[in-house]
């Protein structure tokens, strides 16, 4: 998909705070510090359009990005290890489970897992409730650079197996560092948001 434009829009934590419109929305989902801002990144060519943090569970919002004024990314809180609260962790959940039950707007969800490690029951619970609602989703096990590609391999096996994927689930592998995975990436959004991009 060629990008003309990405600008950061709004940022929310109720379902009345996020954008008004018809635009469609795909959301990116994972578990703290596993690369969604990376990926966003990546994705629209842009070094710094949303911030990458070295310290988990820093996006604590819902965070609306405006591509080629046709549709949103949309990064959502990260889940998991991330050393907050556990009234604020509950907070999140309710937040994004909101987001992904209610918002109209969804198209389907980006789910992010790191490929150096089986995925957690967290990820499991995510993909499952995805399953479970009917939001299309695509598996994407970043940093793909960080391993050899024959132990790539194996660990998107062990990902497969781990969240019960069918073989006509997609499995994506993703690499912010090369580039890998980006164009795949963007023909599932793109099929998402209609929107056939070059």
């Amino acid at each position: 998909m060629k990008i003309t434009s990405a600008d950061f829009a709004t940022s929310a934590v109720k379902l009345e705070q996020c954008p008004a419109g018809s635009y469609p929305e795909v959301a990116l989902a994972g578990r703290s510090n596993v690369g969604k801002s990376s990926l966003l990144n990546s994705l629209i060519n842009r070094k710094r359009l949303a911030r990458t943090s070295n310290t988990p569970g820093r996006t604590q919002l819902i965070n609306f990005f405006l591509i080629n004024d046709s549709f949103y990314l949309v990064d959502l809180p990260g889940y998991g290890f991330a050393k907050v609260p556990a009234r604020v962790k509950a907070e999140w959940g309710k937040m994004v489970e909101g987001y992904l039950s209610q918002r109209k707007q969804l198209r389907g969800v980006v789910q992010l897992v790191d490929i150096r490690h089986a995925p957690t029951a967290d990820d499991l619970q995510m993909y499952n409730w995805l399953k479970h609602y009917g939001i299309p989703a695509v598996v994407v096990a970043t940093k793909a650079d960080k391993i050899s590609r024959g132990r790539s391999k194996q660990n998107l096996a062990v990902v497969r197996k781990t969240m019960s994927l069918n073989e006509e689930d997609p499995l994506l592998l993703f690499s912010a560092v090369t580039g890998q995975g980006k164009d795949e990436i963007w023909k599932v959004i793109g099929e998402w948001v209609q929107q056939v991009g070059s």
